[in-house]
């Protein structure tokens, strides 16, 4: 497990997980940003930093459905099924956004996307399987930063949808 660093807000974290830190204050989210030493793009990453289970990881993958911007937060034991996904929904398809739509949509880059903090409000999807876990991490905004929450406090907070994502 690497060393992690929880700072005040305002104080040493990146610039982008401050925006992060202050809209999680403005939902009433407890946890704190966390920012690690090392990189935690990956859930796999992430997991060995934090010492958990590589599905308590809640990773942040943005899609295109007909051209617009959805979020989908779902266990870092998955692989999202966008058809499946799309089809529940009776969406579009969806398509993976590349990395500077990704920006675009969220402020953030690819592997530290948070589920708020964002320019405007997203779509968000958050896989049902993170509720099979206690306590999730998050992105905090940049590859470095993770904050722990909840399968519900993911769904309240971003007012998305719970939905399986993946076969299990």
């Amino acid at each position: 497990m690497q060393s992690e660093t929880t700072v005040p807000p305002e104080t040493m974290l990146p610039e982008r997980s401050k925006q992060v830190a202050r809209a999680l204050r403005a939902a009433e989210v407890a946890g704190e940003i966390r920012e690690m030493p090392g990189s935690t793009r990956t859930a796999a990453d992430a997991a060995t930093a934090l010492g958990c289970e590589t599905g308590a990881i809640a990773s942040s993958l943005v899609f295109l459905s007909d051209e617009h911007p959805v979020l989908v937060l779902t266990s870092g034991r998955h692989r999202v099924d966008t058809d499946k996904l799309a089809e529940s929904l009776e969406w579009p398809p969806l398509e993976r956004a590349k990395p500077e739509r990704v920006r675009q949509a969220t402020g953030q880059s690819i592997g530290g996307v948070a589920p708020l903090g964002h320019p405007a409000a997203l779509t968000t999807i958050v896989d049902s399987a993170l509720a099979d876990y206690p306590c999730v991490w998050a992105a905090g905004g940049t590859p470095r930063t993770l904050f722990p929450t909840t399968h519900d406090e993911l769904v309240r907070i971003t007012g998305g949808y719970s939905l399986p994502v993946a076969e299990e």
